[in-house]
C-alpha cells in the first residue's frame, strides 16, 4: 500500500461519494477533514463571495494537513498544486445520479442543510460533468503529476480503505 501525504484532494462528482469516502480516510490518517460545501454555502442556502471563499481556500491550503473535500472546479489548479495527494472518484454518472437522489432527505455533515428535493441545477452539474469538469481535472493531474489515486466505483474507494488501515 502506497504511503499517503499530509494534504489530501478528495475529488469528483456530485453524488460520486466523495463526502463518504473523505470522512473514511479521515478517520483511517487522523488529518483535518474540510468539507468545501459547509465554507461556500450558509445554512440559509445562500453562499458567500467568491473573495471570501477564496480568502478562506488560502487560510486552508496554507496550513502543514489537511483532506479538502469537493470539486469546485474553479479552484482545481490552486488546491491541486498545494497538495500531495489527489483522490479522484471518477465514478459513471449513473451511478453519481443514483447517489444524489438517494441522499435527498439524509442529514449530512459536509453540507449546513438537509436536501429535502432534487435541485435541478444538481442534476444539471452531474448530467455535464463528464463532458465539462473532467477533462479539465485530467489535464491538471497530468500538469502537476501529484500521487493520484482514482476510482473507477465507490467499491474500489472502500477495498482501497479497507487494505489501507
Amino acid at each position: 500500500m502506497t504511503a499517503i501525504g499530509k494534504k489530501i484532494l478528495v475529488l469528483g462528482c456530485s453524488g460520486s461519494g466523495k463526502s463518504t469516502f473523505a470522512g473514511k480516510l479521515q478517520k483511517a490518517v487522523n488529518l483535518p477533514l474540510i468539507h468545501l460545501d459547509n465554507v461556500w454555502w450558509r445554512p440559509d442556502r445562500t453562499h458567500i463571495s467568491r473573495d471570501e471563499f477564496d480568502k478562506k481556500l488560502e487560510e486552508i491550503i496554507s496550513a502543514d494537513r489537511w483532506i479538502i473535500d469537493g470539486d469546485y472546479s474553479r479552484t482545481y489548479e490552486k488546491r491541486i498544486a498545494a497538495c500531495d495527494t489527489v483522490f479522484f472518484l471518477d465514478i459513471p454518472e449513473k451511478d453519481c445520479m443514483d447517489g444524489i437522489v438517494q441522499r435527498v432527505g439524509k442529514e449530512r455533515p459536509d453540507i449546513p442543510w438537509t436536501e429535502n428535493t432534487l435541485d435541478p441545477e444538481l442534476v444539471r452539474l452531474v448530467q455535464t460533468y463528464h463532458s465539462e469538469n473532467r477533462p479539465i481535472l485530467y489535464e491538471l493531474l497530468r500538469k502537476y503529476n501529484r500521487q493520484t489515486v482514482i476510482f473507477r466505483t465507490r467499491a474500489e474507494a472502500d477495498t482501497w480503505l479497507a487494505e489501507y488501515k
